[in-house]
């Protein structure tokens, strides 16, 4: 299992690209971004970005990988390990500091 946090990206069930952030809390506080757009998929600048908006950052050097779920329907998401930004707090999805 990967060490927390780690950064995941999936499509979300209103089919657009949505970017959360484990941080082995509970998962209604996890820290979230919506891309707000299933095409073309958000590009590695444009994650990066989201996670520094989030008060994250990638762990030393790591590469996103893709990988999917199991069971019938398989959904395809992309998760990296990453870590909180120094001197920040990272935000939560409703949008307050954690």
């Amino acid at each position: 299992m990967a060490l927390l946090p780690e950064a995941r990206m999936v499509l979300d069930v209103s089919g657009t690209w949505k970017l959360f952030v484990l941080t082995g809390y509970e998962p209604r506080e996890w820290p979230v971004h919506g891309f707000h757009r299933a095409e073309p998929v958000p590009t590695v600048p444009e994650r990066e970005a989201a996670l520094a908006a989030l008060g994250y950052e990638v762990r030393g050097g790591a590469e996103w990988k893709w990988d999917a779920t199991t069971g019938r329907r398989r959904r395809m998401f992309a998760k990296i390990p990453v870590r909180p930004v120094a001197g920040r707090s990272a935000v939560t999805s409703s949008g307050g500091a954690a």
